[in-house]
């Protein structure tokens, strides 16, 4: 597995409370290394045997748990190849294994308690992720690229035409009278063909065309649902300057960027056009978080805001949290009762505790609010934890 999407959360969250492990790991992608990963997997496993042993289960019951682990461990090494997977996370539970690659270097951690731990996934669901999309469109072809800043992983869209030629039935740009332009942004210096042809404007070839175009934009966009769904990260366009007004018009998707790199994609490398997309989508990266540390300070005082993590849990388990600035690398364990609405804190993990900082960060995402899981010293008032209130 490879993507993660807020329905996914909600299915380890809502799991009835039992024994779970959760593992993170980086994962080494060039080939000498496979084996090391392996090995690291292997001894992120003990590591959760022991914990499992400590909570009253007997080795051989241990062993019989960790099984589908000790499967994945055994694997064929092609499992570990996989392009731009940087980390490895593991879940483990009565009836329940998942395990996904995903584009983030974890660092590694050992979780043993009565839920899934969460929080290293979140910045691939949050709009502080600085994870973004670029859908090129060209007449050869169709790409949709998964970006960070860092990385870019092309991902195959199935069950839609793969290009214009496939979705008119027809070389689209076969015919006289063919427009061309330069691109101004992401481009080079040579013309490029506009898609279409035209013999006049509103002529029934050419509205004949833009018709075909259309209703194969609509297919695009139904076919992103299962990749874009519960997610807020932009999507940038990238092809001739023509296809965007009709792209927009078949377009549901409610992050799409208005800007998007002009020109003809089809011989762009992905590397190109996530480079240039990074370009239009950090000032929107940096103008959010910015935004909320500005409006976290406007209503500080207010009762509106806190930094106090025994108020903040409760509140996030209660959708009262609308945006939430956390710590990423750091733990706060404890226990929280949602009967009671009592924190307790311990200064080390104790038999069913749970990371806190998770538990308000998740449970912010589930209820529709804000994460910006950020470096510790970007949290406002410098705490491990800063939330907005909606009431």
């Amino acid at each position: 597995m490879s993507l993660l999407a807020v329905e996914e959360i909600k299915e380890l969250v809502g799991q009835p409370k039992g024994l779970f492990v959760s593992i993170y790991m980086p994962i080494e992608r060039a080939t000498a290394e496979h084996q090391r990963n392996s090995i690291r997997l292997k001894d992120l496993m003990q590591e959760a045997r022991s914990s499992i042993v400590e909570s009253g289960l007997d080795d051989k019951e241990a062993s019989d748990f960790l099984q589908p682990i000790q499967e994945l461990i055994d694997s064929d090494e092609s499992f570990w190849g996989e392009e731009h997977s940087d980390g490895l996370a593991v879940f483990l539970a009565s009836g329940v294994f998942r395990y996904y690659r995903l584009p983030l270097s974890f660092q590694e951690l050992v979780v043993v308690t009565d839920r899934f731990h969460l929080k290293p996934l979140l910045p691939l669901l949050m709009i502080g992720d600085e994870q973004y999309y670029v859908l090129a469109l060209s007449q050869k072809e169709v790409r949709f690229l998964r970006c960070t800043r860092d990385n870019v992983k092309e991902i195959e869209l199935k069950d839609v035409p793969h290009s214009l030629d496939e979705a008119l039935g027809y070389d689209a740009t076969a015919k006289d009278g063919q427009r061309r332009m330069s691109t101004p942004k992401g481009g080079t210096n040579n013309s490029f063909q506009q898609a279409g042809s035209f013999h006049g404007q509103g002529s029934p070839d050419q509205d004949k065309q833009q018709d075909g175009i259309l209703q194969f934009f609509h297919s695009i966009d139904k076919g992103l649902h299962k990749y874009l769904r519960g997610k807020r990260a932009p999507l940038v366009l990238a092809g001739v300057e023509y296809l965007f007004p009709i792209y927009k018009e078949a377009n549901t998707y409610q992050h799409l960027v208005d800007e998007g790199i002009t020109g003809n994609a089809e011989h762009v490398k992905s590397e190109e056009l996530q480079a240039q997309a990074w370009e239009i989508v950090e000032p929107l990266f940096s103008k959010g978080q910015q935004e909320a540390v500005e409006r976290y300070k406007e209503l500080k005082g207010t009762g509106l805001t806190s930094t106090d993590i025994k108020e903040i849990v409760p509140a996030a388990c209660y959708s009262r949290v609308e945006q939430l600035f956390v710590a990423v690398g750091v733990q706060q364990w404890g226990i929280f009762n949602p009967d009671s609405n009592i924190v307790d804190l311990h200064s080390e993990a104790e038999l069913g505790d749970e990371d806190l900082l998770d538990a308000a960060a998740v449970n912010t995402v589930l209820n529709g609010g804000t994460v910006y899981a950020v470096e510790p010293n970007q949290v406002p008032d410098e705490a491990q934890v800063a939330a907005i209130f909606r009431f």
